[in-house]
């Protein structure tokens, strides 16, 4: 056996153990239900956002979430601070991304989000419960904060996989409560694979 061989046994060792020892807790019950509430009944959007190589996670979440009937954006914390901050609507609920929970431009966000609409719920997905964001969130998810198997432990690495795990933990939940269908799941996919096999076609080469 190879050394890349070896090494990739114990990344993906490190990796599942740290998925299966994410905590399971009520606090996925509140976060699933707060986004039914503001996006399904009160007719808001999910805001994400995330800073770096959190906030690449962010993203696809929001991507995920709208491609399976939750309409959702993702919001540059920075980039909110110079006008972006305009598409958030006083219902909306929001998923914010920090493995320190104590990213800079994530909690002046937070700042800027209640000087503008107070009432605007925070679920937040972190490593650190015990951090500044998880303080002021409505609901924290944590993700258990295994250390990131880069050599250094400082790349985002393990970390970015738990994120994204929590991510289709809540998608797929809201999908199962809101009956999300196949036909639904068609209407948003007209091209490439997916949309093809969501609507029973024969299907042509690539996605």
């Amino acid at each position: 056996m190879t050394d890349v061989q070896e090494s990739m046994r114990h990344i993906l060792r490190c990796e599942s153990d740290a998925i299966l020892n994410i905590p399971v807790s009520d606090a996925y019950d509140r976060a699933v239900e707060l986004i039914i509430e503001h996006v399904h009944r009160r007719r808001g959007k999910l805001v994400t956002s995330g800073m770096g190589k959190a906030g690449q996670i962010a993203m696809n979440i929001a991507t995920t979430f709208s491609s399976t009937g939750t309409p959702a954006v993702n919001l540059h914390p920075s980039e909110a601070q110079h006008g972006d901050l305009g598409v958030l609507q006083p219902d909306d609920v929001m998923l914010l991304i920090s493995n320190s929970g104590k990213t800079y431009e994530i909690i002046a966000l937070v700042e800027l989000t209640h000087n503008l609409y107070p009432q605007v719920p925070l679920i937040v997905i972190t490593g650190n419960p015990d951090s500044p964001l998880a303080a002021i969130a409505d609901v924290t998810l944590s993700t258990g904060g295994a250390p990131e198997v880069c050599p250094l432990g400082l790349t985002p690495t393990t970390s970015t996989t738990m994120m994204t795990v929590i991510g289709d933990v809540l998608v797929v939940n809201v999908m199962r409560l809101t009956g999300f269908s196949r036909e639904q799941y068609a209407l948003r996919h007209h091209g490439g694979y997916l949309g093809s096999k969501s609507r029973g076609e024969d299907t042509p080469a690539g996605k």
